[in-house]
């Protein structure tokens, strides 16, 4: 494929191959996915088909298998004789029937049982000869046993005892359905020799594999016709009826038809179209039809789905796609059975407040007031987080934690100092320097240590409090020493992220890209191309496999969805997404086509910044160790 050649400069555009005027968006012709901006859902209007309805089960084939043991356990792999019967739509396809030589002797009750002895075993093969032949004769199909769980346990023993790969087919349970559909008033037990006879199945069971298999198709079929009635057509609706689903929650399996199964986000709706649940799956219409079958457990989804009336699906381009598209739903609809945070845009900052003798407070939004003098740190996870945060900086830094109001010039009968000044927490502003408090210069030296730990360096506020938890370990008050390690992770953590966030928060724009790879369910091409401008997913799109790739990025950057610039140190986007851009960015073979302003507002982290500190305090590592400096690539060439 052509290669994305070099750019120069901090905004400049491709030096070779210039866009083409003609087509503003890849050629549809050439087997390109269309350039996707707005990331807005839009529902995909997809005709139902066959396939969606699942599959038939008069167009399933089934395996119906017997063993014949030597009574003993499943880790022995005891098996005497191996019976099987291949049918489909009712009729039989074939038949596998041998003897197998369990190796060691067959207890005389049980050869008096099946008609078994040593005698006639002692020249079968072995199982370990038996059971490939068997897995080829049942491939693809799904497995059917009277009391399944009796049979495979055996059969997978035997696999891992011949190091064989078990393939893990699809199992009915024949005694399970009875239970289901037998009434007590029809049989007095669920044997299969009873069932045989109440269906008037063409062969008696005689404790042999292969009788016992072939009355088991009779009472199979039998069984089926029955579910005929109770609306069970597919193998998927034979496994919910069988997992004992209720039958208010089989009814919603209709939700589920016409969903594309393609990659992307799905909405929940309620009856006066509130979004309930959003979630993401490589395959929209396997995902959703999972809702309504015994695997899904959680009480909190069970009730959704008891309100759910419709499903919107939205099919994206990649997974990037995918995830940011599930970020903003949830931030948008607020569903309230998605248990991530649906208010993520009142999540709390710790501001350092632009006032004359600044202090820190917990704020809900980030004001545009830096050039006055105010620093945010955030956003974190809950207010208790910022709570510690907040305690973190006062624990190292001497910063006044009053909330009132001091004049520039305190007043010289104004109130007496706070304890924390006999502590000497504090410089105690508040009394002016007339009556011995901290001066204006002095106290602006705490504020700039305090904003540099917020943004740059956070040096001495890990070694304070380092020595604060050390100090109290020392003398045992270890609950307290607890209390001062929250508080440094609280404060580390936010930091780190804030940090690592804000280069390209800064950055109008970025183009990255990177070789599409195989992933099961998401489309394959030549490059995923990633717009990226102030930390927020403007557009991305996947280039067909061979194709000069510059007219798709070119169609990108000019579609791509306009963004403004956020308010420093705050992301265009939210928090979350940024994060998962920048998890897409640091992934190995990405490639960085265009950084615009990259000579101004450098993608690098700083050398003594939170997320050093934080990897020196969890490996152990001297709290003053000089890190080495993180910094992102710069432009780079994609190879052909």
């Amino acid at each position: 494929m052509g290669a994305l050649p070099p750019r120069t400069g901090s905004g400049g555009s491709a030096t070779a191959r210039p866009p083409v005027p003609s087509l503003p968006h890849p050629p549809a012709a050439r087997g390109g996915t269309p350039a996707t901006t707005g990331l807005r859902p839009v529902p995909v209007p997809v005709q139902t088909s066959i396939e969606d309805l699942g599959r038939p089960l008069h167009a399933t084939t089934f395996v119906v298998v017997d063993l014949e043991t030597t009574g003993g356990a499943p880790a022995d792999a005891g098996i005497t004789e191996i019976g099987a019967v291949k049918v489909r739509g009712g009729e039989v396809l074939g038949e596998f029937q041998t003897l197998v030589n369990p190796g060691v002797g067959i207890p005389p009750f049980v050869a008096l049982l099946t008609g078994i002895n040593d005698a006639m075993v002692a020249g079968a093969p072995r199982l370990a000869e038996v059971l490939p032949s068997f897995l080829e004769f049942a491939r693809g199909a799904v497995l059917v046993a009277h009391n399944a769980p009796y049979d495979v346990s055996f059969l997978k023993a035997g696999c891992a005892k011949a190091q064989l790969a078990w393939p893990a087919p699809e199992v009915v349970d024949t005694v399970r359905l009875a239970r289901l559909l037998v009434g007590r008033d029809e049989a007095p037990d669920r044997k299969l020799g009873t069932l045989a006879r109440l269906f008037g199945a063409t062969t008696t069971p005689d404790h042999r594999a292969l009788s016992d298999a072939r009355a088991t198709v009779d009472v199979l079929h039998a069984l089926l016709a029955r579910l005929g009635g109770s609306g069970v057509q597919t193998l998927e609706d034979l496994a919910t009826f069988t997992s004992r689903v209720s039958a208010a929650r089989r009814a919603k399996r209709h939700l589920a038809l016409g969903l594309p199964s393609a990659p992307g986000v799905y909405l929940f709706r309620d009856a006066a179209e509130r979004v309930l649940y959003v979630g993401t799956s490589v395959d929209l219409r396997s995902r959703v039809r999972s809702y309504f079958t015994a695997s899904e457990t959680r009480p909190r989804i069970t009730e959704m789905v008891r309100l759910a009336a419709s499903v919107t699906p939205v099919v994206c381009t990649t997974a990037l796609e995918a995830e940011v598209h599930e970020l903003r739903l949830i931030a948008e609809h607020d569903p309230p059975y998605n248990r991530r945070s649906r208010r993520p845009e009142r999540s709390p900052w710790v501001k350092l407040t632009a006032e004359a003798w600044p202090r820190l407070s917990v704020v809900r939004e980030v004001r545009g007031d830096a050039g006055a003098g105010a620093q945010y740190l955030g956003p974190f996870s809950s207010p208790r987080a910022a709570e510690l945060a907040v305690a973190a900086l006062h624990e190292a830094f001497p910063l006044r934690q009053c909330t009132r109001r001091i004049p520039r010039r305190p007043a010289a009968d104004g109130p007496a100092a706070c304890v924390l000044a006999e502590m000497g927490r504090c410089g105690a502003p508040c009394l002016g320097v007339e009556r011995g408090g901290q001066d204006a210069e002095g106290y602006a030296r705490v504020v700039e240590s305090v904003r540099a730990a917020m943004v740059a360096d956070a040096r001495d506020a890990v070694a304070a409090l380092r020595a604060r938890m050390g100090l109290l370990a020392e003398q045992e008050r270890y609950e307290e020493a607890g209390e001062q390690r929250d508080r440094l992770d609280a404060y580390l953590r936010a930091a780190s992220a804030m940090q690592r966030r804000a280069p390209l928060a800064a950055c109008p724009e970025l183009v990255a890209a990177r070789r599409c790879t195989a992933r099961p369910g998401w489309p394959s091409g030549g490059w995923e191309v990633v717009l990226v401008r102030h930390g927020r997913l403007a557009g991305t799109t996947v280039t067909p496999a061979g194709a000069d790739p510059m007219p798709y990025v070119a169609a990108l950057r000019a579609t791509g969805e306009a963004v403004a610039a956020p308010v420093p140190p705050a992301t265009a986007a939210l928090a979350a997404e940024t994060e998962r851009v920048l998890a897409w960015l640091e992934q190995p073979g990405v490639r960085l086509v265009d950084v615009v302003g990259a000579e101004d507002a450098p993608w690098a982290s700083p050398v003594h910044g939170a997320a050093g500190a934080r990897h020196r305090w969890t490996s152990g590592e001297p709290s003053g160790a000089r890190g080495p400096e993180t910094a992102g690539p710069g432009p780079a060439t994609l190879p052909a």
